[in-house]
């Protein structure tokens, strides 16, 4: 069959006709044949059992019955009539009753002629009776392309409304099948079909929308949910190898005197086993001819820090200069004061840049920026403005990568003649199914243990029953001179109810932990950020032992002395922030609590949320609870949501064939990058096609 006959308008399939073409444009964005095709039922009815009147349960489940239509009459009620039918066979009778369309209805219906009825059934006084049913002549039903098992079409009421119903689905698709002649071309090589046991591409289609039998339809699912799977991996592996082909990076050949001397002589702990594999795995990156386009997830306190500062000796032991863009101002103060720390005893300059630094400094910045005297910039957004210039940027690195969309990672490519090496970080555990899909075109990297040393934060959940237990646990804390955090959650619906929730919570603590005992201090979104870098200050130097917060604190704030943090109305969070909340505390080496504080009254999804939380402290674990919790696409952040608009596979659910895709398509590539060998012949065609149509599947980018 010719490929391009797949893209013909749907307006010119049989049935179809102008009004209805709009309303499957507009309601389900099926634009071409290859639209509807791709239309995949969203559940299945059993048809293959046929009941008797006499041996029906009392239950509102879906039958198909067989029998005739003895008598029709209106019968009067409050607003307007109803239609009721008697339809019976050899072992009883019942009622069949229509509110609308009557008309119509009533000058179709044949008296004493056998139907096919199928609908959802309704008691009264014991009597059944079915509200609108599907009715179909036997000889009709027994001709028609009709499969055991029927599927059920996504729909809206729109649709349904304007009279485009199951049926009328149905008969679409049968109608798009007789006109293709089943003859669709074959997407996966051979290789992969014998070694997986793949239905062919016909076999699978026609069983998703016609099943013959169970065992088919569960087997043409996970064809078209595998095949669906390995061209996105395809895709994704395909921009990654012609990134490194295309994309020239600047080679660093050598590991000069500021990376050896720190390691050697500066180093001021010993680094994990982790930590030395990920310096391996971006060493080799960087030395390639290729731009370096790497992941680097660890989780919170895992030491990200201490990686990016030594990749960033390496630019400069290559004559490089490095920047590094933190998504707060806080945290871009946090980097820059540890890379001061760092650096103490090496020959190199560090700067800060961000958008509260006077207009002298950012001149001064500016020119030593251009002359290469500056070395190390660290900073907000701010380094992307036009007038940052760079002698020779050598490698940028991207802290909380779920902050920045990719239109501001671009322009620090922008920076140079060729574009910088780029390493981006994570505290937020990405789940591996999602790191395959999502990041899968960048080089992935975790850090994977805990320094030595660290104790791990005791997680434990209370009522808020309990609430004076707890502020009495923590003012033993503070008698030994530690710190708390309590955390608000922030909605953002209500900015107001959210402020006089905390401002509540803040009257109490203020009442519990009276001054000048006390010191309290409190951050929130409304409040100005010179007056929140303030109250942040204050906390951080150790003046005040409580900090009040919203989850503005969620990202990056280090005080090595706070080892309790007070998270009310733990319900709120979701579990991934829940997780980097409680990386907040536990960075020194006292021992550290995290409380979730909740009401009594708990979802189930909560329940799961809190019981995670208390019984592990592994990001990845959390993280792919959260995927299941939550489903992708929250997690992924706004500038990526659009990525996974999958028609058959989820993700969660089919992680095992995910990781199978992936794995095929790897071997497929290593085997044959471009695609060019007999076998493969059908694997390029369909890749050449998704390219050219982007509606086979709106994904592929």
């Amino acid at each position: 069959m010719n490929p391009n006959f797949l893209q013909t308008p749907i307006d010119y399939l049989k049935g179809v006709g102008p009004n209805r073409a709009d309303l499957l444009k507009r309601e389900l964005g099926i634009h071409t044949f290859q639209d509807l095709l791709n239309l995949y039922p969203n559940r299945y009815l059993d048809r293959t059992q046929y009941y008797k009147i006499g041996q029906l349960q009392q239950t509102n489940a879906e039958v198909q019955i067989i029998g005739k239509v003895t008598h029709i009459k209106s019968v009067a009620q409050k607003r307007g009539s109803r239609l009721v039918a008697t339809f019976v066979d050899d072992t009883g009778k019942m009622e069949l009753v229509w509110f609308r369309g009557q008309k119509w209805i009533r000058e179709q219906l044949k008296i004493n002629v056998t139907y096919v009825i199928f609908g959802k059934l309704n008691w009264f006084n014991g009597i059944p009776s079915m509200p609108h049913p599907e009715m179909e002549l036997l000889s009709v039903h027994e001709q028609s392309l009709r499969s055991a098992m029927q599927p059920i079409y996504p729909s809206t009421e729109k649709l349904s409304n304007s009279g485009i119903t199951n049926k009328v689905m149905n008969t679409l698709m049968q109608q798009l099948f007789l006109e293709t002649k089943n003859a669709f071309a074959e997407s996966l090589s051979e290789p992969i079909l014998t070694s997986l046991k793949l239905l062919s591409k016909k076999e699978a289609l026609f069983n998703i929308h016609f099943p013959q039998s169970n065992e088919l339809l569960s087997r043409a699912q996970y064809r078209l949910k595998f095949e669906e799977l390995f061209f996105i991996q395809l895709q994704l592996l395909r921009k990654n190898q012609l990134h490194k082909a295309k994309i020239k990076g600047y080679p660093f050949r050598t590991v000069g005197e500021n990376f050896n001397t720190f390691y050697n002589e500066h180093l001021p702990f010993k680094l994990t086993d982790a930590q030395k594999r990920v310096l391996k795995e971006i060493r080799a990156d960087l030395g390639s001819n290729a731009q370096m386009n790497r992941l680097l997830q660890g989780d919170v306190g895992s030491g990200k820090t201490i990686v990016a500062f030594m990749s960033m000796l390496m630019a400069l032991d290559n004559g490089f200069q490095a920047c590094l863009m933190a998504p707060t101002e806080i945290l871009s103060v946090q980097h820059y004061q540890s890379f001061i720390e760092l650096s103490k005893n090496l020959n190199i300059s560090v700067s800060l840049l961000t958008g509260s630094t006077n207009t002298s400094d950012r001149k001064k910045i500016h020119e030593s920026l251009e002359n290469g005297e500056l070395h190390i910039l660290i900073g907000t957004h701010a380094l992307l403005e036009d007038k940052v210039k760079f002698k020779n940027l050598g490698l940028a690195i991207i802290d909380e990568q779920h902050r920045f969309g990719v239109a501001q990672r671009s322009k620090l490519w922008h920076k140079n003649e060729y574009p910088p090496h780029v390493l981006v970080m994570t505290a937020t555990p990405i789940p591996r199914t999602l790191a395959m899909s999502v990041y899968g075109d960048l080089d992935n990297s975790v850090i994977d243990e805990l320094p030595p040393g660290r104790k791990e934060i005791t997680t434990v959940h209370r009522y808020d029953a309990n609430r004076l237990k707890v502020f009495r646990f923590l003012r033993d804390e503070i008698e030994k001179g530690r710190q708390v955090y309590i955390v608000y959650p922030l909605i953002q619906e209500s900015e107001a109810l959210d402020y006089k929730d905390l401002m509540d919570g803040y009257e109490s603590i203020a009442r519990d932990f009276p001054a000048p005992t006390y010191q309290i201090s409190i951050v929130h979104g409304q409040m100005k950020p010179a007056d929140k870098e303030y109250e942040m200050e204050r906390f951080v130097k150790g003046e005040t032992q409580i900090m009040v917060a919203t989850t503005v604190i969620e990202v990056g704030v280090n005080v090595p002395n706070a080892s309790v943090m007070v998270i009310e109305s733990a319900e709120r969070f979701g579990l991934s922030q829940l997780h980097q909340l409680r990386g907040r505390v536990g960075r020194g080496a006292e021992q550290s609590y995290c409380i979730l504080m909740t009401s009594h009254k708990l979802s189930a999804d909560a329940k799961t949320r809190i019981q995670t939380m208390t019984q592990t402290s592994d990001g990845f674990e959390i993280s792919e609870v959260d995927l299941k919790l939550r489903g992708p696409g929250d997690l992924m952040g706004t500038q990526q949501s659009g990525v996974l608009n999958l028609r058959i596979a989820d993700i969660v659910k089919d992680a095992e064939i995910l990781k199978l895709a992936r794995n095929y398509a790897i071997k497929t590539l290593t085997a044959d990058p471009s695609l060019s060998s007999p076998e493969n012949k059908a694997i390029k065609s369909t890749f050449a096609q998704l390219v050219k149509y982007k509606n086979i599947w709106n994904y592929i980018s």
